[in-house]
């Protein structure tokens, strides 16, 4: 009975630790949850116009980490509540949670990733499919070629083979600058060269997709496995408090 006593005596500071660290590690994982759902909602405002040139082989990462950073955001209490309390229960719930969030961050880093290097093979393609297809009425288009000052697929003289060429000429977002831009100029290659971009989209596009689609899928791997903490944490209290039938006064 006396050593039992003095093994709960000697194991209640290291269960007052680990509720130390379990604690500080939920308000963190709450901040890392806001900032994942920045991260999402930004990955979905940024490269919305892109991926909507890829259709139905674009990627869900931006809304698979708003959902997740959303969850942690709600779950970040949950965990310090469950902490606080002591409950065996409720830690061994908070771990089974942190453990479904973290295989999700995980999908949505390897999809990201994934279609980082896929990029390559598909939106040679699709932009020139977009290109083929082009109409005034909302097209992504004109904002990419309008923000990263580009023209065409390959290059300006992409449009000449397209039927809105033939009508209206080469788009206006493709000029250099609008108030120098004639729609008579825009219907000839000739004078169009010296007032449109001339550099294509594609590799842009690439670049820029690259780049941004990476920074988010990195950003869910390393919150990812910063949750692989919380999960160790919760199941050692977890096992600490059940075994030394500990309960918080």
């Amino acid at each position: 009975m006396a050593a039992s006593s003095s093994r709960r005596l000697q194991t209640k500071p290291v269960i007052t630790c680990l509720k130390t660290f379990l604690i500080v590690f939920s308000f963190v994982f709450w901040i890392a949850g806001g900032v994942l759902l920045a991260v999402g909602i930004w990955g979905k405002v940024s490269l919305e116009e892109y991926l909507s040139l890829l259709a139905e082989k674009s990627t869900n990462v931006p809304y698979v980490l708003i959902g997740t950073g959303a969850a942690i955001v709600i779950f970040g209490f949950f965990g310090c509540f469950a902490t606080c309390r002591g409950s065996t229960w409720m830690l061994k719930l908070y771990a089974m949670i942190l453990s479904l969030i973290f295989l999700a961050q995980l999908v949505a880093g390897i999809s990201g990733f994934v279609f980082r290097h896929e990029i390559n093979t598909t939106l040679k393609k699709c932009f020139r499919d977009a290109v083929q297809k082009y109409n005034t009425t909302g097209s992504s288009v004109d904002s990419i070629q309008r923000n990263l000052h580009c023209c065409g697929a390959q290059n300006y003289t992409d449009w000449n083979d397209t039927a809105y060429f033939k009508i209206s000429g080469i788009p206006i977002s493709c000029c250099r600058n609008n108030s120098d831009c004639k729609s008579g100029d825009l219907k000839n290659m000739s004078t169009a060269k010296d007032k449109v971009f001339k550099q294509g989209c594609v590799v842009l596009v690439i670049n820029f997709m690259e780049k941004n689609v990476g920074i988010v899928a990195g950003i869910a791997f390393g919150i990812g496995f910063f949750q692989l903490i919380g999960i160790l944490l919760a199941c050692c209290l977890s096992r600490y408090i059940t075994n030394n039938q500990y309960e918080m006064v």
